[in-house]
């Protein structure tokens, strides 16, 4: 029963989205109604006001820290790890898929993060770093968090192996982020993805 009050917290935990409420705080256009429509942090840095988008991207981090923290703390012993990995996929899910925005939400990036240092410091710093050199050199946000993606899996099979909970939800959250990502791709191979700091107007 714990593990499932874990669960459905992470989920509704993750379905708070910071680029909404941080957007109406700085009386902004909804993040939805511009630029690529993604509730996120890249999308909000869209409308020029950094500080909305530094805070989008910290309140999406630590909304999907605080789950694996909460499942750690208070899952019952033979089920913490499991407790943690589920916690961590569903705070991502509730991301993309949030109750409280008709199911229209982000895609994940920020708070896949979260769940990175969650389960290791060491996980979540290689991701930072992978994401930050591959966006200097790229300049785009949204290749940098592909990439990331896929360095994550292959961190979490060397820090803690195959079979354990944390692989499979890394991989789970890797695959949707991926997913989320695919008009992103299309653009890339297309020349057309917008660059970090770029601006658009609004719809």
């Amino acid at each position: 029963m714990t593990t499932v009050i874990l669960a459905v917290a992470a989920y509704l935990i993750g379905s708070v989205s910071f680029a909404v409420v941080t957007s109406r705080v700085f009386r902004l256009p909804d993040p939805r109604s511009y630029g690529s429509g993604n509730p996120g942090a890249t999308n909000v840095l869209r409308s020029g006001n950094k500080a909305a988008a530094v805070l989008t991207l910290l309140g999406d981090a630590v909304k999907g820290w605080i789950p694996v923290w909460l499942a750690q703390q208070f899952a019952t012993t033979a089920a913490t790890e499991l407790t943690m990995a589920l916690a961590g996929a569903l705070a991502v899910i509730g991301h993309m898929y949030p109750v409280f925005h008709r199911f229209q939400g982000g895609k994940g990036v920020a708070t896949a993060l979260g769940v990175l240092i969650g389960f290791s410091v060491y996980l979540g710093l290689g991701a930072i770093a992978t994401w930050i050199i591959i966006a200097l050199f790229f300049r785009m946000s949204s290749f940098a968090a592909i990439i990331s993606a896929l360095f994550a899996v292959f961190a979490t099979w060397m820090l803690f192996d195959i079979s354990h909970p944390f692989f499979a939800s890394v991989a789970v959250v890797s695959v949707l982020l991926i997913y989320r990502h695919r008009q992103n791709i299309k653009n890339i191979l297309a020349g057309t993805e917008s660059k970090l700091g770029q601006r658009v107007k609004s719809a």
